[in-house]
């Protein structure tokens, strides 16, 4: 009985010692902190390839996970966020084998500069950027070494991904959050509303230029947002022709470097698109904007975001009058 209650106190301390591990503080500084695990099964990494991974949120999708791994070639894998600690180390040890993972929570425009902080990312194999709050991506990182490092990081192929609010500053526009979240009765009553704050060129992602991204898309109702977000694209000459992709709860859009990207897990994404100026788009008027595009595309269904053309789904025209959203 005394072995067997020794064997047990053993195996419960190599548990603990295990999750304190995973939840230890590798570093700190002014504005962030940092939680480090190493790779299960290290090897050495090979050259990264460039993928997106855009997930809706609320629950993750195994398959969008080893696709970054996969993408990732090995070595160190970098988690930005802004709030919280080290909730993805565990879920990324146990699902990437090879890649070791780093935790960054970085709370300030200080955190955001810290040589520290700025060769993480430098180093990095891929970077994930985790929920929350996505005005404090925007307010922290705008000008900073973390905006520079994770554009320099895309450019040289480093695969990238992004749930919820991670998921809402990879597309060339960006709504920003700056006054809290904004809700699609309102935005379509409005598109002018103070909580419509949009910002462009935030990240550069060359396959999602044109593109803004929204995320808890059907179960939060934001279609309606996005057509707005896009209106106001439009109307204020950022682009000519703007496409929206809005991702629906436990699901991802995983985006190859050459535009290709297919729809996994439970649910739908929805691809929009905007070719034309909105008939009203103004302050303090309701909206009203016709023959916008939109293709629903579910589970394994592929659309290329160079020609904006899908194989799968299912295809549908919406307008709005006078803040009335109809499909047809």
């Amino acid at each position: 009985m005394i072995r067997k209650t020794r064997m047990a106190i053993l195996v419960f301390g190599f548990f603990l010692n295990l999750a304190f591990a995973c939840h230890a503080q590798t570093a700190k500084g002014d504005g962030y902190v940092a939680y480090s695990v190493a790779a299960k099964d290290p090897k050495p990494p090979s050259t990264p390839t460039f993928a997106a991974v855009l997930l809706g949120g609320h629950g993750d999708v195994d398959e969008a996970t080893q696709f970054l791994c996969k993408h990732s070639g090995g070595g160190e894998l970098v988690v930005l966020r802004a709030s919280g600690a080290d909730d993805y180390n565990s879920e990324f040890h146990s699902a990437c084998s090879g890649n070791s993972v780093t935790t960054l929570v970085i709370t300030s425009s200080q955190g955001a500069n810290d040589p520290f902080v700025a060769e993480k990312i430098r180093n990095a194999h891929a970077i994930f950027i985790a929920g929350g709050d996505q005005s404090n991506y925007v307010k922290f990182w705008t000008g900073n070494a973390v905006q520079k490092e994770v554009n320099d990081a895309v450019a040289r192929g480093v695969p990238l991904g992004g749930v919820s609010a991670g998921l809402a500053v990879q597309g060339q526009f960006v709504f920003a959050a700056m006054l809290d979240t904004v809700k699609t009765p309102e935005a379509l009553a409005n598109p002018y509303d103070p909580h419509v704050t949009l910002v462009r060129d935030f990240l550069s992602i060359a396959v999602l230029k044109g593109v803004i991204t929204d995320s808890h898309f059907s179960q939060r109702e934001r279609m309606g947002r996005s057509l707005v977000f896009l209106a106001r694209i439009v109307q204020d000459g950022w682009a000519a022709e703007a496409h929206g992709i809005g991702v629906d709860e436990t699901t991802a859009v995983l985006l190859e470097a050459d535009g290709h990207a297919r729809v996994v897990g439970k649910n739908s994404a929805y691809f929009m698109t905007l070719d034309h100026r909105p008939e009203i788009c103004a302050d303090g008027k309701a909206l009203t904007v016709r023959h916008l595009k939109v293709l629903k595309l579910s589970a394994e269904d592929s659309i290329d975001l160079k020609t904006w053309t899908a194989s799968g789904g299912n295809g549908f025209e919406v307008n709005v009058v006078d803040g009335e959203m109809t499909r047809k």
